[in-house]
């Protein structure tokens, strides 16, 4: 079984006038990336491989999630095919991951994200919020195999506060 689990950026600052790739999380952004990733360490998952966008916004939301998880930072690797709006290039990277990976983590974008939580879970999403995780579980050997698969669980920081 495959098991892939998206996380969309943090909530990000347009306060700077800096390139896309450089815009940083708002504070909002840190705060629900840390209860994503302690609501994610709650289900003890085990995670082989984690990839991230470039972007700053997408890299620091990854990196307060593995903090809370302690996976390894070393195992970590960006990808550009994850800077990505529409969800064709991230198609063709889950399609092309390594084999030997059971379950993956990736960081990145929407569009990109809701389109391919819908295109290969099980239930509809309007969109994946900012920091939202998606877990879609494939019942196939290779990545290359994986078409419609379930949406096991869904992560919203809205769903977190109190």
């Amino acid at each position: 079984m495959k098991t892939l689990i998206l996380i969309r950026h943090g909530k990000s600052s347009w306060d700077y006038q800096v390139d896309d790739q450089d815009r940083p999380l708002k504070e909002r952004g840190i705060k629900d990336g840390h209860l994503v990733g302690s609501a994610l360490k709650s289900k003890n998952i085990s995670i082989d491989a984690a990839f991230s966008s470039p972007a700053n916004r997408a890299l620091h939301t990854c990196m307060i999630v593995l903090r809370k998880l302690d996976f390894p930072l070393h195992k970590l690797r960006i990808t550009k095919e994850l800077y990505d709006f529409s969800g064709e290039d991230v198609f063709h990277f889950v399609k092309n991951l390594d084999n030997q990976y059971e379950t993956v983590l990736i960081f990145g974008h929407n569009y990109a994200f809701t389109n391919v939580a819908n295109s290969l879970g099980s239930k509809a999403i309007d969109n994946v919020p900012t920091t939202g995780m998606v877990q879609l579980n494939f019942s196939v050997d290779r990545w290359d195999d994986i078409a419609k698969g379930t949406t096991e669980q869904i992560i919203f920081p809205k769903q977190l506060k109190k």
